[in-house]
């Protein structure tokens, strides 16, 4: 079950699972996460694609544009007879680093590269908020709580973007297309797009004063027109 997995397990050997059908063993487990580590840099050309987005660009434009530039960057995607394992492997890693350099490109920052010595989770927060004048060091609270969060992500069933991806793939269209075209899916406020409706409810309630008792208590009772975002899934009972 996805709570037995979000207690016991982190995001790699889930997903593991999803590509192999089961969890690993020990031995299987540290090969795919020292492959996770091997790619989690992206070619150094790329970051001149940072450089001219506007600050204001929105995560999620990036983040597919990016997607399919790796496909200029790994021609060998294009035969169909290619290594999908390495190409899944590939994205897995790099859309941490992806998704890092867009947040840093939008708050003004420099790009924090990978750390071979973090764990998954880890290297993403590193490189989301470490910044080169002082040390970073990730708190394990947050490291457990973003594997926690992508686990019960993992498996979403046949939603919009799943579909998406299917539909692309199923044309024989490149794994970078495929996967560039769930994020656009996904990118929508009827499906993805609810996280950042998430995100933008939890900052309100922090700027007025971070009191999560009374907002809800505020939405149960529907006094101030206050929703509660991110329940609305028909998965969850």
């Amino acid at each position: 079950a996805s709570d037995d997995l979000a207690e016991k397990s982190d995001f790699v050997q889930v997903s593991y699972l999803r590509i192999n059908g089961k969890l690993p063993t020990v031995e299987e487990r540290q090969k795919f996460s020292t492959q996770l580590t091997r790619h989690s840099l992206i070619h150094e050309d790329m970051h001149h694609f940072f450089a001219g987005y506007p600050p204001t660009s929105h995560p999620m434009a990036v983040l597919s544009a990016m997607v399919t530039s790796m496909s200029a960057y790994y021609p060998d995607s294009l035969d169909r007879n290619s290594a999908i394992d390495l190409h899944i492997t590939r994205l897995l890693s790099k859309v941490r680093t992806i998704a890092a350099f867009a947040y840093k490109k939008s708050i003004g920052q420099p790009l924090i590269y990978p750390k071979n010595s973090l764990k998954y989770c880890a290297n993403f927060l590193h490189m989301m908020f470490a910044v080169p004048s002082e040390d970073y060091t990730v708190p394990p609270i947050l490291e457990k709580a973003l594997n926690q969060l992508l686990i019960l992500h993992a498996d979403h069933e046949q939603n919009c973007s799943t579909s998406t991806v299917r539909m692309v793939g199923s044309s024989g269209a490149n794994v970078y297309a495929a996967i560039a075209s769930g994020i656009l899916a996904l990118w929508g406020p009827l499906h993805g797009g609810a996280n950042q409706a998430v995100i933008e409810m939890l900052e309100s309630i922090k700027k007025e004063g971070g009191d999560a008792k009374r907002f809800v208590d505020d939405v149960k009772n529907k006094r101030g027109g206050n929703r509660l975002m991110g329940f609305g899934h028909r998965v969850y009972k």
